[in-house]
């Protein structure tokens, strides 16, 4: 009789622990952490889709969720409530964490983090960039403003332009 108690005792327990686990293991959004408010597009073929059809550009974040650099700036760009708005209502947003095959956004190659934009033309718009010369498309959480103001450029230039 033992037995069977402790049987069911140990049953239970690791019942309960299979659970648990499901329970932690919740799918990741496709936002990973960078705005969950924001609507992410799944690919790049996506985006470009998306971002011809809605006439609003494409920006498209590279990055690693193993990264410490992306890190710092995944929570500078959240934090952020102008850019975390902009983001929302004038663009096509995409973050990726593997590197998509078109090498246009690899313009001065693969680092990471790095941001850049595409107009509706599908034209990656190489004129936009951050702060830094060796690194053109990255930008640092003490850079935020300077891509707010990157973001109102590549939205103004959609409108003068297209």
């Amino acid at each position: 009789m033992f037995r069977w108690v402790l049987f069911a005792l140990f049953f239970g327990i690791c019942a309960s622990a299979g659970e648990q686990k499901r329970k932690k293991a919740n799918p990741q959004s496709l936002s990973r952490g960078w705005g969950d408010r924001i609507s992410w597009v799944k690919s790049y073929e996506e985006g470009l889709s998306k971002m011809v059809e809605s006439k609003k550009p494409l920006m498209v974040i590279h990055h690693r969720d193993n990264c410490p650099h992306s890190q710092v700036l995944k929570k500078a760009f959240t934090a952020d409530k102008s850019i975390q708005k902009m983001a929302k209502e004038d663009f096509i947003m995409l973050n990726l964490v593997e590197e998509t095959t078109d090498k246009n956004l690899a313009v001065d190659g693969y680092y990471i983090p790095r941001i850049l934009f595409v107009d509706p033309s599908k034209t990656v718009r190489t004129d936009i960039a951050g702060k830094y010369s060796n690194y053109r498309y990255t930008y640092k959480p003490g850079d935020m403003a300077h891509l707010a103001e990157n973001m109102k450029k590549a939205k103004m230039l959609l409108h003068t332009e297209l």
